[in-house]
């Protein structure tokens, strides 16, 4: 049976990339956002907004099998700004919370959480692990910015809602690499990529793996099998059967 996948927030780079890809895989897709995307894409559009707890349930189709929370804002990264954290907690926090909640009141079993590697980049610089090894989920999460910390927090809800909310619910966290439209012109020109990219095809991998593995809670590194890469895959490719096809290497070598 085909799997009705609500994506929330997929008017963005992630977004768009992820519409593409899973349309090809034969999901039947739903965007739901404040701003209709730009180019058309393979998926119905229904216009809410995610921060509103009454809008989201009434907005999530019914029947849907799989909600996927992309909600994006950018950071300026001013720890002293406090409009811009009351921006960010409205989306990286309150906005999660909104979600999982829609999510039990109107059964959706799984929801999938696209979080950020800058949950852990105390210990990363330049696309390097400072800590000697690849960086794993285990690591206590150190982020060096607002928008880190409020990326953990949502992940953290997520846990409290698949174990202590009483309805059924499972959470997959993603914490993604670089993803970019240009995946050539990033690795020319910004080198930490050649590290931490998150292919557009490994991208769709590993949302795929999200959503047809039988995991109650989980949190995962997103990013391709790249060479000298920060992060750990090992129990993405483990409990989730995420298989990386395309690499920052591979990509380098092609004209």
């Amino acid at each position: 049976m085909v799997k009705k996948v609500t994506i929330v927030g997929g008017s963005g780079t992630v977004g768009r990339i992820l519409i593409r890809g899973l349309s090809d895989e034969g999901y039947d897709l739903t965007v739901m956002d404040v701003k209709k995307p730009e180019e058309e894409l393979p998926a119905r559009f229904i216009q809410a907004d995610a921060r509103n707890d009454e809008e989201t349930v009434k907005a999530i189709p019914e029947d849907t099998d799989v909600l996927i929370n992309l909600l994006a804002v950018k950071p300026t990264g001013n720890l002293l700004d406090k409009h811009e954290f009351e921006n960010m907690t409205d989306i990286f926090f309150k906005a999660t919370y909104t979600m999982l909640m829609a999510a039990v009141q109107r059964g959706v079993p799984k929801v999938i959480f696209a979080s950020s590697n800058h949950v852990t980049d105390v210990y990363e610089q330049n696309g390097v692990s400072l800590l000697k090894r690849p960086i794993q989920t285990e690591d206590y999460p150190l982020s060096k910015s607002l928008y880190g910390l409020l990326k953990l927090a949502s992940e953290n809800l997520g846990y409290l809602f698949s174990h202590h909310s009483g309805v059924p619910v499972s959470v997959i966290n993603l914490r993604i690499g670089t993803a970019v439209e240009n995946e050539k012109e990033a690795l020319l020109t910004k080198p930490r990529t050649k590290k931490t990219l998150l292919s557009k095809k490994d991208l769709v991998g590993i949302f795929k793996s999200a959503i047809e593995a039988d995991k109650t809670y989980g949190t995962y590194y997103a990013v391709s099998d790249n060479p000298d890469r920060p992060w750990s895959i090992t129990s993405a490719i483990r409990e989730l059967g995420y298989e990386p096809k395309v690499n920052s290497a591979d990509l380098m070598k092609k004209d």
